[in-house]
């Protein structure tokens, strides 16, 4: 959503894809068009592809939800490593440019902060479905950019899809406690930050693996208080739990985290803080 807004704004045309109806909030116009398509059926993103032809391919669709792709491994592959592979047939007919929007999960979290170059080794079946789509991505014939994000957060344009700094402040809001992990770090990537990167990349026409995240190494229980505080709520709800505290099928690497000096010096990449991320998804105090 906020990719398509930004790009808007830059004077692109966007064509959307995504399953279901529109949930974007634009009015279709002569910058903005939307299909409704499954990117697991090849014949569906040939037809949009066929009428469009677009300069630029950026592919942010994915089956997400860790403990799903692994209860689910047939539809998870289905979904990240066919669909991924349609969208690049296609875009090797018809485009110049494709842009895969990747995770930190491809990397096993032993070390955290994590550089373009290390290893892969993911440790669940999500993060696997993504290595296999990136090297898709790395092995076609277009020039190609891998994006590797990390715990996105902000507020969705429209829509009910919350993250974790949106359903902190939804639940101490509300007096409710919560159970908050402590060992697991990250490098939280506010939305807008990842867009502009996204901007970047598009308009330098850049190739090559980019690590785009904030700058703070943090847990989510880090977070959870920085949210508490920011809107004075009682941090006495939020318990401190480590990741043994759940029962989840999926496995999550401990420490993941990116260094993005690749991406500062190369395409210009200035992530906000923590505290001016926080402050613009609720107040809209930053541009």
């Amino acid at each position: 959503q906020h990719l398509a807004d930004l790009l808007m704004r830059e004077n692109f045309t966007v064509i959307g894809m995504g399953k279901g109806a529109c949930r974007l909030p634009f009015s279709p116009d002569g910058r903005f068009r939307y299909y409704t398509a499954d990117i697991r059926y090849e014949y569906e993103v040939h037809d949009i592809f066929l009428q469009e032809q677009p300069d630029v391919v950026v592919h942010a669709a994915a089956m997400t939800q860790v403990d799903e792709c692994e209860l689910n491994p047939a539809l998870c592959e289905e979904t990240n490593v066919n669909g991924t592979a349609h969208l690049l047939t296609n875009s090797e007919l018809f485009s110049g440019h494709f842009i895969y929007v990747s995770t930190d999960f491809v990397f096993d979290g032993a070390t955290g902060m994590y550089a373009e170059e290390d290893d892969l080794n993911p440790v669940n079946f999500y993060g696997f479905t993504k290595m296999q789509a990136e090297s898709l991505a790395a092995t076609s014939e277009i020039p190609f950019a891998i994006i590797r994000t990390c715990l996105v957060y902000g507020r969705a344009l429209s829509g009910s899809r919350s993250n974790i700094i949106t359903w902190v402040k939804d639940n101490l809001q509300a007096g409710k406690n919560i159970k908050v992990v402590n060992d697991q770090w990250r490098t939280p990537t506010y939305v807008k930050d990842l867009a502009k990167g996204i901007l970047l990349v598009i308009r330098q026409k850049s190739k090559g693996i980019f690590h785009l995240s904030g700058a703070e190494k943090m847990t989510p229980f880090m977070m959870a208080n920085t949210v508490a505080d920011y809107f004075k709520f009682d941090k006495t709800l939020i318990e401190e739990v480590t990741a043994a505290t759940f029962s989840q099928p999926a496995r999550r690497p401990p420490k993941t985290g990116f260094v993005i000096d690749k991406a500062k010096s190369l395409l210009g990449y200035q992530p906000c803080t923590f505290q001016e991320g926080l402050a613009d998804t609720f107040a809209g105090s930053i541009s």
